[in-house]
């Protein structure tokens, strides 16, 4: 018995460091295969993002000549003539609305300056009324624009001057 139960011990510490070395071995595994799942999601985060963009666009526009223009009379006497005189850029999508533009001239100039002189300094004046004017001013000029398909991407007052 006392051979038996010395094998038994023998056979306990045999089992200890086999079962140390299998807890060791299984920690290793399952850090390795954290570190490889790890690795791979950042590798496909950062090759997700990393598409192939196209290099930042600069913006092209197209710059009017200015326009003068008499802005209606608020209706009172003794208020005398006040003109508008500003200066406008157009932003387009790409280089063929250029072309648009510049074809279409006449066109977009005359309803700016019809749209222009149909307003009165008081409606011109402050914030609110000059981007009210840029809308309206987008609009005039998509007119001629739309048969194409294309258009501005914004309006830009360069001057503004009321006097």
């Amino acid at each position: 018995m006392a051979q038996d139960k010395a094998k038994k011990e023998e056979a306990e510490e045999d089992a200890a460091p086999i079962k140390k070395k299998g807890g060791v071995f299984l920690i290793l595994a399952i850090l390795l295969v954290l570190g490889g799942l790890g690795g791979g999601a950042a590798w496909y985060f950062s090759q997700s993002g990393a598409k192939p963009e196209e290099k930042a666009k600069p913006p092209i526009f197209v710059t009017l000549e200015t326009f003068t223009v008499n802005l209606q009379g608020d209706g009172g006497s003794g208020g005398g003539e006040r003109y508008l005189q500003v200066g406008i850029d157009l932003k387009v999508a790409d280089p063929a609305v250029v072309d648009l533009v510049k074809l279409h001239m006449p066109e977009i100039r005359n309803g700016i300056l019809l749209l222009l002189s149909s307003k009165s300094a008081e409606q011109v004046t402050g914030l609110e009324g000059k981007q009210k004017l840029i809308a309206e001013i987008q609009g005039q000029v998509a007119k001629p624009l739309a048969a194409a398909g294309k258009g501005v991407i914004g309006v830009y007052f360069t001057s503004f001057v009321i006097q």
